[in-house]
């Protein structure tokens, strides 16, 4: 595994998060380092070790909040559990603390919901999964329905795929158009807008 070029990307895991908002994000920041002179990438959870994310996929996080290193982006995945961990002070407390020290971040879905609660979306626009807009806009945040969304440092994404389209623009902003060609090319991300049944229908309602 490389290093990365000095600058560290934390994700932050917690219980029965969803995996994709995490996994997705992560393969395109690794492919980042390893193909693009990217960042070290790093996993971080409360406690550190093993966290279960919502579909049952085991993971393991290398840092817990105590031990983690220094960051220079941090990304903040959803899922149902994150309306209990926007409530989890000391979660909440741990992500508005290192986002004084990031330069940027980021959240997949409701990890939009644990930016609102550390007081990051304040003032700011942003997304979230489509289920949770209405939700989000309750809090006070100007919600746009986007595939993402940057505001400043802060990004923000839709639900669970979208994460990999987020992390692919942030790294075209951060280190240029064809770091992020040299990403999509390794990853083979090239979607092809195809919609199945009815699915077009609730785009267009949502």
């Amino acid at each position: 595994m490389a290093d990365g070029d000095g600058r560290r990307f934390g994700f932050l895991m917690f219980h029965a998060y969803e995996e994709l908002d995490l996994i997705g994000p992560w393969e395109m920041a690794t492919m980042w380092r390893d193909y693009a002179h990217g960042p070290a990438c790093v996993t971080v959870s409360e406690h550190g070790g093993p966290v279960a994310c919502a579909k049952g996929l085991g993971t393991v996080a290398e840092h817990s909040f105590e031990n983690c290193p220094p960051l220079d982006y941090l990304l903040v995945p959803g899922g149902f559990s994150a309306f209990d961990e926007m409530r989890n002070d000391r979660l909440v407390d741990w992500v508005k603390a290192r986002a004084v020290e990031c330069s940027h971040v980021l959240s997949v879905c409701t990890g939009a919901f644990i930016l609102q609660a550390a007081g990051l979306l304040d003032g700011r626009r942003a997304t979230t999964h489509w289920k949770g807009m209405d939700g989000l806009r309750d809090l006070g945040v100007t919600v746009e329905r986007q595939r993402w969304v940057r505001d400043g440092n802060v990004w923000t994404s839709a639900g669970v795929s979208a994460g990999m389209d987020l992390a692919l623009g942030f790294i075209a902003a951060i280190d240029g158009e064809d770091a992020a060609a040299a990403v999509q090319h390794n990853a083979e991300y090239y979607p092809d807008g195809r919609i199945y049944g009815d699915n077009g229908q609730h785009a267009a309602a949502e």
